[in-house]
């Protein structure tokens, strides 16, 4: 039994938003058909690197759906795909805004077909407002929220996060606004219209940030390897490298100045008494401690720190981390059998279920590998699918 089973879903989105946001609800339990353009389904089967030119990428974030090709231009495929909306709890769409209503597939389009429909538009700067017409990417989301201008070191040249936070944030942000939708569903039978926009999802998150700026109009500013309100709360180094320390109370920090580094006169130096003395002094006290830390390997220290309580931890590439002890334990390297990749490595699960753990019920689909299945169990035959094949409504 899987928690969402019963929930259909038409997945008409492509690249990695839209399809993170399904293949969550898949992985979830819910029933979601993939509806690919009929001339190489979702650009990112175009996403190298490739195994028995089959698309990694695709095949990473695409897991538990079943994939039909409809030339939606086309108003005999357009017919299809209506009468799959009108069985369907959700719709997810990442087209520019416009494009559904030349398609004939938007809200108030499909509503008329099925009045209860949660149709859930995700792009880069939502369905309204003065940009709303501009195509958005999560790179220039980053740009656009101020981001940038608070990654890398001050005075250095404007960085990017290292994956592509605002796409995948757009997709989580888009699962949690589905579910409330379809709760208010079950309890009204009332559908609605939800739009994410890129650019904005990630907004919420600057919550120190916000602080700052509305109370005292400080503009946040690149932190580089430090944390903007806590200390020592950043990347230290040590003999043979760095590790991450994570001192954000004041216990933690008497923890780390009596148990770790048995220096407890670092507790009466003025400079450091309170979080907010070593944020003022972090300079100082980040020259301190790497003096300190110098005489000994990461190893040695990230031990003394995980005995006495204060938080710290590696810095590890990904290498390193998907090969991590805990992470392998905790199920987040999971395997499925690929029909074309073969056995193949994928992400785990974050959320862990008591009771409906998600599964890994099935791969990637090829491009266009359920059309037949799903169309024949809507009720058309053979030779219709025949004809439509033939006249480039389906793929």
């Amino acid at each position: 039994m899987l928690p969402l089973q019963k929930l259909k879903v038409l997945d008409v989105s492509q690249i990695m938003a839209g399809p993170y946001c399904t293949m969550v609800l898949a992985d979830m339990g819910a029933d979601v058909i993939k509806v690919e353009k009929l001339k190489g389904g979702d650009d990112s089967r175009q996403m190298g690197p490739y195994v028995n030119d089959e698309s990694t990428c695709f095949s990473q974030i695409n897991r538990n759906k079943k994939s039909i090709s409809l030339n939606l231009k086309d108003e005999r495929a357009r017919e299809i795909f209506y009468r799959l909306a009108a069985d369907a709890d959700v719709v997810v769409e990442n087209y520019r805004p416009g494009v559904t209503q030349s398609l004939k597939i938007d809200y108030e389009t499909l509503k008329e077909i099925n009045p209860g429909i949660i149709y859930c538009s995700i792009s880069g700067y939502g369905q309204t407002g003065p940009y709303s017409h501009r195509g958005g990417f999560d790179l220039v989301a980053q740009g656009m929220t101020g981001l940038m201008s608070m990654t890398g070191e001050k005075g250095g040249r404007p960085l990017k996060t290292g994956i592509a936070v605002y796409d995948i944030g757009a997709g989580i942000t888009a699962v949690y606004s589905i579910l409330a939708a379809y709760i208010h569903k079950m309890t009204s039978g009332e559908g609605q219209h939800i739009d994410i926009a890129i650019a904005e999802c990630g907004l919420p998150w600057f919550t120190w940030e916000a602080a700052a700026y509305f109370a005292e109009g400080k503009v946040p500013e690149p932190t580089g390897w430090r944390h903007r309100v806590s200390a020592p709360y950043q990347a230290i180094k040590a003999r043979d490298g760095y590790l991450m320390l994570g001192c954000a109370n004041q216990r933690t920090w008497e923890r780390f100045c009596q148990d770790v580094l048995e220096r407890e006169d670092l507790l009466a130096d003025e400079r450091f008494l309170t979080n907010f003395d070593r944020g003022q002094h972090v300079e100082e006290l980040e020259a301190l401690l790497e003096s300190i830390m110098a005489e000994r390997d990461t190893a040695y220290w990230l031990e003394r720190c995980d005995k006495a309580g204060v938080p710290a931890g590696p810095i590890n590439d990904f290498a390193e981390a998907m090969q991590d002890e805990h992470y392998l334990a905790r199920g987040m390297v999971q395997e499925m059998e690929h029909p074309v990749i073969g056995r193949m490595k994928t992400i785990g699960f974050p959320s862990k279920f008591s009771a409906t753990p998600s599964q890994i019920r099935s791969p990637a689909p090829l491009f266009a590998q359920h059309t037949d299945e799903v169309l024949l169990e809507l009720g058309l035959s053979r030779d219709e699918l025949g004809a439509l094949r033939a006249d480039g409504c389906i793929k």
